[in-house]
Formats: C-alpha cells, structure tokens, sequence
C-alpha cells in the first residue's frame, strides 16, 4: 500500500555514533507492509542530552540508541525497564506523552534465542568481548541460569569488571580452554572490517564445542557460523539477534506483532 506521510504521521528515529540502514529499512518495511502511518530515520549527534530532549519535546514516538550513547543517555530517561536495569544499559526509547520508558532489547533477544534453541544452563561457554552488547548477552546467560562461563577479553580491567559483575572468569585468551559453547561479541568477522575473514576462535576450540553464537549480523553467515556447520555444530547467528531486537522495538512502538514471513521478509530487505 502507499501512504503518504501527514501531520498524524508518528516517527521513529535511531541515534548512533555511526548509523546504518538496517533500522530503517526493516521498520519502514514493515510500516509499508502493515499500512502503518510511521516512518523511521537514522540520526547521530554529539549532544545526546539534547537529542532525548527532543524525542521528549516534539513527540518522536520511539528511539533506538546504539554506541556511544548506551549509557549516556540513561540520566535523561524518566524509567528504566527490567531489561534495561539488568545492564544499565538502554538500546531502546518509547515516549509515552512525554514520559520516557527505556528497554534493552539487545537483552530480550539474546534471553529469546537461548529459550528458542533450548539451550540447557548447564552448557559451559566462553564469551569473547568486553563491550555494550557483551554485558546484554552476558546478563542474560546469567539470567537464564548458565553458571559456568569465562569472559575473553585482552582488556583485562574491562574483561575483569565485566566477569566480577555476573559471576564469571576471565581470560585474556582462549588458550586451551575446551567449552561447550563459544560466543562472538566483537568485530571479529564482521563485513567491511579489518577482520572481516578471521575466525573469532581457533578451530580446536570450535570443533571441541557443540554450539557456535556470533552476534555480528552482516554477514549473516561470518567466518565462524559457515565453520560451525561445516563441523556439524549447532548455531546461533547475529541475523537472529539484529533482527529479533529490530522486532521488539517494533512492537513497543506500535503495539503490533507482525507475522513470522512478514518479520523474515522485512529482516531480508533490511539486509539487501
């Protein structure tokens, strides 16, 4: 359907030291799809306190936040939700007339995916990184139960804060540590980067594993998932996550769910 942007229409709008288009493309899809009068823009700024202000002041409906803004943003929000204040951490903004409600759905979809895959708490992992999106799939292993876990991180004062928080160990390298699932929470394989072609853990530790997690969502299938397969692991990709987390903000700002084909058909135009 066609729609024409009027003076009811509702925006949605995402700040991020370095936006992209995959927010925009899968939110304006779906408002296309539905028939929905919203529409979404990307947007950065170097004043973020007045940048909430203005979702606040003008009415802007929702607001994704991503890096640097995380954290910055959170003394300017009027609530916090048990997603957000389990990482202290704030990826989403919904304005309700004016009252500020933040969510972390980084947070939510990796909580999701566990229960989707049925991942038993009992399986050991290593988690490499130490940033944002590594404390939200940090926090919710440890929400779901996991118990035995090591944080890799060559930065030892963020890989040890970050280990003390949720009860895990730390590493500055994998070495020899055999787990039975391994979890990438950095660049490592993402397209574009200076690491686009690397694995984010060696073979050994790979093949030794039952589950492979790569939250990098382009490519969809990075160094590690295509390895993971090919050695028969279970796996887990940052499609999903980028995806899931696009979904649930979605659903805050609307109040509608869309379909399964109509969420796989937004996250493959968002995508392309």
């Amino acid at each position: 359907m066609s729609r024409e942007i009027n003076k009811d229409t509702q925006l949605c709008m995402s700040l991020a030291g370095r936006p992209g288009n995959f927010g925009t493309r899968f939110h304006n899809y779906l408002y296309q799809e539905l028939d929905l009068n919203f529409i979404y823009k990307a947007f950065t700024t170097k004043d973020i306190q007045a940048a909430v202000g203005g979702v606040r002041a003008l009415g802007i409906r929702g607001c994704a936040v991503s890096m640097p803004f995380k954290e910055s943003c959170i003394p300017f929000l009027d609530e916090l939700d048990a997603s957000a204040t389990a990482i202290e951490s704030v990826n989403t903004i919904v304005n309700d007339d004016g009252f500020l409600r933040a969510y972390n759905t980084d947070y939510i979809a990796i909580a999701k995916l566990l229960a989707k895959y049925q991942i038993p708490p009992t399986t050991s992992f290593a988690l490499r990184g130490s940033g944002g999106m590594a404390k939200a799939v940090t926090a919710a292993l440890r929400d779901a139960g996991f118990k035995k876990g090591y944080i890799i991180a060559r930065n030892p004062q963020a890989g040890q804060a970050l280990a003390a928080q949720y009860g895990y160990q730390w590493q500055p390298e994998v070495g020899d540590l055999q787990v039975e699932m391994v979890i990438n929470v950095t660049p490592i394989g993402m397209a574009g980067g200076s690491e686009a072609e690397q694995l984010a853990f060696e073979p050994a530790t790979i093949k030794a594993a039952k589950i492979a997690f790569d939250v990098v969502a382009l490519p969809a299938e990075t160094p590690l998932i295509r390895y993971a397969r090919e050695q028969g692991l279970q796996v887990v990709t940052g499609a999903e996550v980028i995806a899931l987390q696009a979904l649930e903000q979605f659903v805050l700002y609307t109040g509608v769910r869309p379909s399964d084909e109509q969420i796989t058909r937004a996250a493959a135009h968002a995508r392309g």
